[in-house]
């Protein structure tokens, strides 16, 4: 798809009169080389993509390839909501514990949370905090395999965008920029979701008047963390298959059968 996409660019590009551009595929020039009294001409060009051209290449990749980047995304997913769930879990008790309702006070004290008659502060336990670092952590391991496996299966499709020119840093800004879309999608599904179900537990557990507790911005806080943290994570998975992608030899990437 991206190989396609270069050279659909390529042929506008020829179909162009001289030192013009279509209006479709707009291109920026940069001078790269110059001729030289008595030398061979050199090339004195280097064609560049712009942004928006890479940002939609990037997209169309993952829609060809949807049910895969969907497989690879609940991973985030499910990773994001525990750490959103328990962020706003604490946000409930927080709350609760800042109306100063003794009725609620207790309330906390019988559901098993601990803390000291002074505190107005719930913080996650040490248990809490090692499962949301080992799913995190499982969740960045599976980001890496999922986008090692597409590199090899994209071998050829590499190869030839850099037979067609594409250079290290455009390869890479496309990995980056699917993992960005995968991860932004991922991370405030999983946010949205692990928040949801946190209100519907604190309802569930200590009512109406205890949800009603939690302030917007303390909410907004944890989902905004939980998703860059979702964003974060996905960009760290790709970086090093992005940076093997980027380096492959396209003589190597074209003699790969598939």
């Amino acid at each position: 798809m991206l190989s396609v996409e270069l050279r659909g660019e390529a042929r506008k590009q020829r179909a162009a009169p001289a030192g013009e551009f279509t209006d479709e595929f707009p291109m920026t020039q940069e001078p790269l080389f110059g001729e030289r009294p008595g030398k061979a001409p050199r090339a004195d060009r280097l064609v560049v993509l712009p942004f928006a051209t890479s940002v939609r290449i990037a997209y169309q990749s993952i829609k060809v390839r949807f049910f895969r980047s969907l497989i690879t995304t609940l991973s985030l997913v499910l990773a994001v909501s525990f750490l959103s769930f328990v962020d706003v879990s604490n946000d409930i008790a927080n709350g609760m514990l800042a109306s100063g309702d003794p009725e609620l006070r207790q309330s906390l004290l019988r559901a098993g949370y601990d803390f000291g008659p002074e505190e107005a502060n719930v913080a996650s336990t040490a248990k809490q905090r090692w499962i949301i670092i080992l799913s995190l952590l499982v969740c960045v391991v599976g980001i890496v395999n999922a986008q090692l496996m597409a590199v090899t299966e994209r071998f050829r499709e590499i190869g030839t965008m850099k037979c067609l020119g594409a250079l290290d840093r455009f390869v890479l800004r496309l990995f980056l920029l699917e993992a960005g879309m995968q991860g932004l999608a991922g991370a405030l599904s999983g946010a949205a979701a692990g928040a949801l179900f946190a209100l519907a537990a604190g309802l569930g557990r200590f009512g109406l008047e205890a949800v009603r507790e939690v302030g917007a911005g303390d909410l907004g806080l944890s989902i905004g963390w939980a998703t860059a943290t979702g964003v974060g994570l996905s960009l760290l998975g790709v970086l090093y298959p992005a940076w093997v992608a980027a380096r492959m030899q396209p003589v190597e990437a074209m003699r790969v059968e598939q």
